[in-house]
């Protein structure tokens, strides 16, 4: 499991003295524990929830390195990548623009959509599915390009 492994991943980064992706890890970990504790959580934490935490600390941290270059700290920004870069190692291979939209035309004959008004049908079964491996907004605009 993804948060036994980054548990583990800490210990090393600790003996390794890697400060940057040490506080990547414990960030994601801490994160991993509050979906854990939140009301109603199961009582493990399965690896989909854990993609979809890791997706977003590395949004976030990408959106957060731009502010930082926008600023003229591009010190901040590196490091900031830095812990991209190491959460990003957790995630599963993502998908060619191929890749999807053999997925997206699959996903779409299951669901039986045909056109753009079921879109809705489509975009729930291709998020959960593609979690972690697409971006939302280019599993979208396929969708939309294929039903249109």
């Amino acid at each position: 499991m993804l948060f036994e492994q980054i548990s583990n991943d800490i210990i090393q980064a600790m003996k390794a003295k890697d400060k940057v992706r040490l506080m990547a890890l414990r960030n994601a970990k801490k994160y991993f524990l509050e979906a854990l504790t939140a009301p109603g959580a199961d009582a493990e934490l399965s690896d989909e929830q854990a993609l979809k935490i890791l997706s977003k600390l590395i949004k976030q941290g990408r959106d957060t390195a731009a502010l930082y270059v926008e600023k003229n700290r591009t010190d901040l920004a590196e490091e900031e990548m830095g812990q991209v870069a190491a959460l990003e190692a957790y995630m599963p291979k993502a998908l060619t623009v191929e890749e999807l939209e053999t997925e997206l035309r699959a996903i779409i004959a299951e669901t039986g959509a045909t056109c753009a008004k079921e879109m809705g049908k489509v975009m729930g079964v291709a998020s959960k599915r593609l979690a972690g491996r697409a971006d939302g907004k280019a599993i979208s605009a396929k969708v939309k390009e294929l039903l249109g």
